[in-house]
């Protein structure tokens, strides 16, 4: 799995016109499922995303978790994380296929929600328009496929 986290003061995603998920502070996570994926992956990959710490404490220091703050999550599909970028058009052929992807794809955001966190997303395979305020610019690229 691949995941771009960042920091926002709120984010939403919009389809057809109408906001389907909204959050204050926290993450926007764009989630990004591969063909070799699993149940543990995405497990192991939610486990590390909710307990970042990258919110700062008094002292100005990126030190206090999703969970310290009070924060949510904004969890949308992003099947382009796993494009071939070596020509000008690129390919997706690399992401996994729906049928993989959607059951993995809820698996992490019901690991976020059993951990007590809001979980709000967006829809799976639909042509969305992304909002956010990112806080910081903090953001960060996690790939279970790197050590």
């Amino acid at each position: 799995m691949r995941a771009v986290v960042t920091r926002v003061k709120h984010a939403s995603v919009t389809i057809d016109g109408a906001v389907n998920g909204q959050i204050g502070q926290g993450f926007l996570v764009l989630l990004g499922v591969g063909p070799n994926d699993t149940h543990d992956t995405a497990v192991r990959l939610a486990e590390k995303i909710c307990n970042l710490r990258v919110f700062e404490d008094e002292n100005g220091k990126m030190n206090k978790s999703l969970e310290q703050v009070g924060g949510s999550l904004l969890v949308v599909s992003q099947f382009t994380l796993y494009a071939d970028t070596s020509s000008r058009r690129p390919g997706f052929t690399g992401a996994a296929k729906p049928d993989v992807a959607i059951p993995l794809y809820e698996d992490f955001m019901a690991h976020c929600h059993e951990r007590g966190f809001a979980v709000e997303h967006g829809e799976f395979g639909a042509d969305m328009q992304v909002d956010s305020l990112n806080d910081g610019p903090v953001t960060i690229l996690f790939d279970t496929e790197q050590p």
